[in-house]
């Protein structure tokens, strides 16, 4: 009998119709706790990525051999039966000195397996060898020193499963909402040297084909960028999967999504449908020149379970978004 190559992804786990108890299962890593891959799992970074209280995030993609991903216009490729998608949240110890090592907290798994996408998250132990799984989620005490040499603290949240549905949905169904051709439009460094992402993708043959001529977001940390690039490209990577026509909040009307060019969609002086405390009273989702009287900015501040935006994944709030965003209000025309 043939034994499975210890130095390949278990294919089987991946479209297995159970989840096996231990991340290393999958054998993604070929060594975990440095969250070193294996040459057919692939690293990436987004242009914008998900405000999550303020963690890391690295992120792999696997593509079975011999198969690739589909390109679709304006959304995640269409990956083949067996693809995974990884991602593990974690903190610095320091931020001012990164050798210092990283407090491993989660990694999340999306598996294309042959009814769809499922969903699975792993959290770290305390020796930071190994990740469990955690259907019910859990919730682990963290704590950090920041670049201003302030210790920070954070109730970090591993979510269950069917929190993973209420970012991770379109049309009902579970989907990747972060590999968007558009969204990975940027260089990252390799092992073997600095490439465009998606000509990374390419060479690697994972991908089919991709337009030369894709709008990309920015990052919107880039303060030499357009402010309103900057607010639309962070709006559409934290918002824009559930406020958008396919999303879970598309009866609202208001889409925050890259595409969205029609004032009254993107909230300016958009009612809310249903009226709410999460309104905090106030009568428009945008009103230019008045951050103070817009919902968007009020549920972004706010830490009421009842009122905040997004309605879960964060116990703090963005502040530097949060003043981003206000500025693009103040100065947008009225």
């Amino acid at each position: 009998m043939l034994s499975m190559r210890i130095d390949a992804v278990n294919q089987n786990l991946i479209v297995s119709d159970t989840f096996p108890q231990k991340l290393s299962e999958f054998q993604f890593f070929i060594d975990e706790s440095a969250q070193i891959p294996h040459s057919e799992v692939i690293p990436y970074e987004l242009i914008s990525t998900l405000f999550s209280d303020y963690s890391y995030k690295q992120r792999w993609v696997y593509v079975p051999k011999n198969t690739k991903a589909q390109y679709q216009e304006n959304w995640v490729f269409d990956f083949p039966i067996g693809s995974a998608l990884i991602k593990t949240f974690y903190y610095p110890i320091d931020e001012r000195n990164p050798e210092l090592g990283k407090n491993l907290l989660e990694t999340r798994l999306l598996l294309r397996k042959e009814s769809g996408w499922e969903a699975v998250s792993y959290a770290w132990n305390d020796e930071q060898n190994e990740a469990f799984k955690k259907v019910a989620g859990k919730t682990i005490n963290v704590s950090w020193i920041d670049f201003m040499g302030e210790t920070k603290e954070v109730r970090y949240r591993v979510p269950n499963v069917n929190q993973c549905k209420e970012c991770h949905a379109a049309n009902d169904k579970i989907t990747p909402i972060g590999p968007k051709a558009r969204n990975i439009n940027k260089d990252f460094q390799f092992e073997d040297g600095e490439f465009n992402q998606l000509t990374y993708w390419m060479s690697r043959q994972i991908i089919d084909n991709y337009p030369l001529d894709l709008i990309s977001p920015v990052d919107w940390m880039d303060e030499s960028q357009d402010l309103n690039e900057r607010v639309r490209s962070y709006l559409d990577v934290n918002c824009g999967h559930c406020h958008s026509p396919t999303g879970n909040a598309n009866s609202t009307g208001l889409y925050l999504h890259l595409n969205e060019t029609r004032d009254v969609n993107l909230g300016v002086y958009k009612k809310p449908v249903a009226t709410g405390r999460g309104s905090g009273g106030l009568k428009y989702s945008i009103v230019p020149g008045k951050p103070e009287e817009s919902i968007l900015l009020h549920r972004m501040i706010s830490m009421d379970p009842g009122v905040m935006m997004p309605e879960s994944g964060r116990a703090l709030t963005h502040e530097e978004a949060v003043e981003m965003v206000r500025e693009w209000i103040m100065f947008m025309e009225k």
